[in-house]
């Protein structure tokens, strides 16, 4: 049956029944089922398009043609505004859900332009029934809705659309009214305020495209909610500090965000109006907020140094929106229609901010740094920060911007350099202070690493005396928090950003001088190495976290270098004087995830041949002696972890360690920088040593648990594919159970929902197969890998052919988004498979419904016509062609 035959059925069945049932006197259960039956079919998903079913958003519903005489009848709509009027929830509610999804049907779904105004013309007039005596609208299941159904009076129809209705007037003031009381009631509607947000930021966008004579009335409307948004946003902190609420919008990253991302297109309606609006707000709380830093009284007794906690909190608490709203206003200048007239107004708006920040620095607020407010006040000094520098610190920035002027005027802040020094001083300050709170940590670096990868400001930053500063001074004795457990992560990311920093100026004495503390801490574990005699001894001797921090930092740095220079400094430095101290310590450690996921991440990092740094000069070995230390790592880490008792957190314990090491096998084999002939022409065992440790650290691994974890899957494919790819033969002196298990483990990894993965696989069993055709015994250039591939099938003739057939079935009958993909090692299997390919193609015939299997048997036997016996990409690609014709005729009669 047709994809939206049934569904359309099934449509007409639930409406039929809302409307008998009621005459009926059908129970409400009954009822609800009908409903519930009715949205499902709205929600159907025609085209595919659907990637998040549970996201509240909806896109256009892709309604088939045939539906139109159901979406166009005015009873359709007459049906459910009835049932919302005359039933509580949940009918009342579900009856809305429908509507809002009759309300998203596409456009182009109505015979005439007339049709589609009348349909949005009983919405409008549904919803301002509604609005008029706020009939049902107290049941927070139908508020939420009804806001839904608002909002995508916009999303999906133009203003010039509803102006033209005749109600729209009555109706704008209504929703203008409604949008006010929801940001007022803010406990009330704090889920449902965004689509209200959402549908006034739509509606101000399409101004400039609005044509003929009848007025919008948003500006008589717009001012009045954006107003409404920043009292009520004030309020609602007297309202959390003073009743001890534990909800606090602020606290909600989500919802905050969703509400500040409207902002822009609000407030820069009438923009000098709401600046003037907001800085009336703002000033007071910032002059109150400075003399309490200062430590002086309060006019009005706003707040002191000795003012109660509680009005410390309020204060914090109100600029703390005042900054997030400054901070959306400006993100938005961008996508803002006359945006060069306003940035003396933007300027205007971030002096006060910069007031802000400075204030915060006053020795009356020390003993704030651990108030829940004052972290919240940091987040949105950092949120503003970054909203300024993605538009006013950058290359598209002109040095004469009013912005500047207008800063240099109030906070004395003229050009970039100023602004940059204030951002520094900022980010230095929080990581001193703030060394408990995760979170301003995080959004610190996170805008340090910004503004170091901006090219302009980055250039900027490296010119600042701060910085060369910084460079030398970046220890735990000038930033307490790289000695807190909490922030060990932090510590990669402060390091990258320092060292993009260092690496803008070719200076090898400025990199010394940089690395000297990192140094220091070799040198210390070195000369404890030395003393203990064994690695117990060592672990006693030493911290973990010292270690650990160690890495983390080796890490940051290491991601930091993107070019053969600076990975020369760096490579230069560690090797060879360096090395044995990492694996002492990984010895030592090699129990400890703490030490041991950090060390294996940098080494991670370091095997990395990203960009191309890895390039050796042709004489040197360094290629070579990396690898070898690489294997060092491998078997080290390997021997203990699997010689120890399998922990209980099995993922940590054991699980990652062994992904990060497939990963730095993997990234090793692929990095284009090691001869790896060399190993067995002089006898080295270091290659087959680091290939026989991962392959039982793999082996270690269940198969379900490979494929149930994410970044394990990965690691372990991206190995596979990398041997298949690559390094056959040493893939094919495994054992034969090893053998089996790696083939077993791609014919798993084909069935993955995930297409990167079944991708992989795929290619991964196409290399194999090429390559064992191409020498497999019997043929022209037989040699020791084909023939060891000979004997593993021999011993498991089904290996290939289990292949070709879950290829057959997946690539056949499901519907897959890599189609093409996988349907290129088929060729190979079926080369490699010759005298079995009859017996797969009945077997896959065999498994479908009786009725169909003579259509694809004939559909089958028309995939090999013309292909001959190579792997040539025109012969593949001839297979390919016939393939997918015998696909599409198969399904089309299915």
């Amino acid at each position: 049956m047709h994809r939206a035959q049934q569904p359309f059925q099934i449509l007409q069945l639930a409406l039929g029944a809302l409307q008998r049932l009621p005459g009926m006197r059908a129970d409400n259960a009954l009822l609800e089922q009908a409903l519930r039956l009715l949205v499902a079919t709205l929600s159907f998903d025609f085209v595919g398009t659907c990637l998040d079913e549970s996201a509240e958003d909806l896109g256009t519903i892709q309604i088939p043609t045939a539906w139109r005489p159901a979406v166009e009848d005015a009873g359709t709509l007459q049906l459910l505004w009835g049932y919302y009027a005359g039933n509580e929830p949940p009918l009342s509610s579900l009856a809305l859900e429908s509507l809002v999804r009759l309300a998203s049907v596409r456009r182009s779904l109505f015979s005439s332009d007339a049709v589609r105004s009348a349909f949005l013309a009983r919405l409008v007039e549904g919803s301002r029934d509604v609005l008029r005596d706020r009939r049902g609208l107290h049941h927070h299941a139908n508020y939420h809705e009804f806001c839904r159904l608002l909002g995508r009076l916009k999303t999906n129809y133009q203003l010039g659309e509803l102006v033209a209705l005749a109600p729209y007037p009555e109706w704008i003031g209504l929703v203008a009214d409604f949008t006010i009381n929801s940001l007022t009631s803010w406990q009330w509607a704090s889920g449902s305020v965004f689509y209200l947000l959402g549908l006034w930021s739509r509606l101000v966008s399409s101004m400039p495209y609005l044509k003929g004579e009848a007025p919008s009335l948003l500006d008589l409307y717009v001012p009045k909610i954006s107003r409404a948004f920043l009292t009520s946003r004030l309020e609602s902190v007297r309202t959390v500090v003073q009743d001890g609420l534990t909800d606090d919008p602020l606290d909600s990253e989500e919802q905050l965000q969703d509400q500040l991302d409207s902002l822009p297109y609000l407030f820069r309606f009438q923009y000098e109006k709401m600046a003037e609006a907001l800085t009336s707000a703002a000033d007071p709380l910032i002059a109150a907020y400075a003399s309490r830093g200062a430590g002086g009284a309060v006019a009005g007794g706003a707040a002191s140094s000795s003012s109660p906690p509680r009005d410390a909190a309020v204060l914090e608490g109100q600029l703390t929106w005042i900054v997030y709203m400054v901070g959306a206003v400006v993100r938005g200048r961008a996508s803002a229609s006359g945006a060069d007239a306003q940035e003396a107004v933007d300027g205007d708006l971030a002096a006060r901010v910069f007031g802000v920040l400075r204030a915060a620095e006053g020795p009356g607020h020390a003993a704030r740094a651990g108030a829940a407010s004052r972290r919240r006040l940091e987040l949105a000094l950092l949120s503003f920060l970054q909203s300024f520098r993605k538009v006013y610190i950058g290359e598209a920035v002109m040095h004469s911007s009013k912005v500047y002027v207008r800063l240099g005027e109030s906070v004395g802040l003229a050009d970039h350099a100023a602004v940059m020094n204030v951002i520094l001083a900022k980010m230095a300050s929080n990581l001193k202070v703030y060394c408990g709170a995760e979170e301003v940590i995080s959004a610190t670096l996170e805008l340090f690493k910004d503004l170091a990868s901006g090219y302009m400001s980055g250039k900027l930053l490296i010119k600042l005396e701060a910085i060369s500063y910084l460079l030398t001074h970046h220890t735990a004795e000038y930033f307490p928090f790289l000695a807190g457990q909490a922030n060990l992560r932090a510590r990669t990311t402060f390091y990258s950003t320092l060292a993009r920093l260092l690496f803008m100026d070719d200076t090898p004495d400025r990199f010394k001088a940089f690395v000297a503390p990192m140094q220091q801490v070799f040198d210390s574990l070195a000369t404890a190495s030395r003393s203990a005699g064994s690695p117990a001894a060592l672990r006693a001797s030493v911290s973990n976290e010292t270690v650990a921090g160690l890495f983390r930092d080796l890490r940051g740095v290491a991601a930091a270098t993107s070019t053969r220079r600076t990975y020369g400094m760096l490579f230069d430095w560690l090797y060879p004087a360096n090395f044995p101290v990492i694996l002492a310590c990984l010895e030592a450690w090699s129990g400890d995830p703490v030490v041991t996921t950090p060390l294996l991440k940098f080494v991670n990092e370091f095997v990395l041949n990203k960009s191309q740094r890895l390039i050796f000069d042709s004489s040197s070995p360094n290629g070579i002696l990396l690898f070898r230390e690489v294997s060092k790592v491998l078997v080290t880490y390997g021997n203990q972890v699997l010689s120890a008792p399998r922990p209980a957190d099995v993922y940590g314990g054991l699980y990652k360690g062994s992904w990060i090491c497939l990963s730095i096998l993997s990234r090793a084999l692929g990095g284009s920088y090691v001869n790896f002939g060399v190993f067995e022409l002089y006898g080295d065992p270091a290659l087959n040593d680091a290939l026989d440790m991962a392959v039982r650290l793999a082996l270690n691994i269940p198969l379900a648990d490979i494929l149930a974890y994410r970044k394990v899957c990965k690691a372990y494919f991206a190995l596979v594919d990398m041997l298949c790819a690559s390094h056959v033969p040493l893939l094919a002196a495994r054992d034969t159970p090893t053998f089996v298990f790696l083939l077993s483990s791609l014919d798993a990894g084909l069935k993955s929902l995930d297409v990167a993965v079944s991708s992989q696989c795929a290619a991964a069993i196409d290399n194999l197969a090429g390559y064992y055709f191409l020498h497999m015994p019997g043929g022209h250039s037989p040699n020791a890998a084909a023939r060891a591939i000979s004997e593993h099938v021999r011993q498991r003739p089904d290996l290939f052919p289990q292949l070709l057939t879950t290829l057959f079935e997946i690539v056949m009958f499901e519907d897959c988004s890599n189609m093409w993909s996988l349907s290129r090692p088929m060729l190979s299997l079926i080369l490699v498979s010759e005298q079995v390919y009859e017996h797969v193609t009945k077997r896959v015939a065999a498994s479908q419904p009786p009725e169909r299997q003579s259509h694809l048997a004939a559909c089958l036997e028309r995939v090999m016509a013309g292909v001959t016996r190579s792997l040539e990409p025109k012969n593949r690609d001839k297979f390919t062609q016939n393939f997918t014709i015998a696909r599409h005729d198969y399904r089309a009669r299915t």
